[in-house]
């Protein structure tokens, strides 16, 4: 009698210690949940909604343009809480990126951005940036904005991003239930890409 209570217990042991360690690889290799905080992808994204950022597919499918990532905030930027940032890709390795008169140019194009935050005065972040309007991005790097430019300290502040501090790719909004979606990747036809 005394072998059964010890086999159940043992069976119980198993199946948390199994569940724990699946949860584990899913959150480091898979996906993971992250809460919005920042104001700087309104509209696209509210602080306190909820993405699935996948960790996966970037290793086979590479970071786009238009992407939306969470990434480690660069040195001196984090505030000291080391809250991961959540921004929008507009620059891969090669391009040339530049901001001129509220317009992002991308290798000498103007891009259509239509899920900036609308009528907020355009490129003024709330941490002056560096007197520079024009950035080449690296063989290792990414440039991102955030969608609310006018509360985003981002590529605009501190350069571009290297492209390992990516935690992964936002892709999923799913809470609050009522804003339940796949976030979309915008098509840039008018950008030609650049030289790595």
């Amino acid at each position: 009698m005394s072998k059964r209570p010890l086999g159940c217990l043992f069976e119980v042991v198993e199946t948390l210690v199994l569940t724990l360690v699946i949860f584990l690889v899913i959150q480091n290799f898979v996906a993971q949940p992250y809460q919005v905080q920042q104001m700087s992808m309104e509209n696209t994204l509210q602080p306190g909604q909820y993405v699935l950022v996948d960790k996966l597919t970037p290793r086979i499918n590479d970071y786009g343009r238009g992407d939306v990532v969470v990434f480690s905030p660069p040195a001196g930027y984090d505030q000291g809480s080391n809250t991961p940032f959540i921004k929008r890709i507009i620059g891969l390795p090669g391009d040339t990126i530049a901001v001129r008169d509220g317009q992002v140019i991308v290798n000498g194009k103007a891009i259509d951005e239509p899920y900036t935050y609308p009528g907020s005065a355009p490129y003024q972040p709330t941490v002056a940036p560096p007197d520079r309007s024009e950035w080449t991005i690296g063989a290792d790097e990414l440039f991102v904005l955030g969608d609310h430019r006018a509360e985003s300290s981002d590529s605009r502040v501190f350069g571009p991003i290297k492209r390992d501090s990516v935690i992964g790719r936002a892709w999923l909004r799913y809470w609050p239930f009522s804003a339940f979606g796949i976030l979309p990747t915008p098509s840039y036809p008018e950008v030609q890409a650049g030289t790595p």
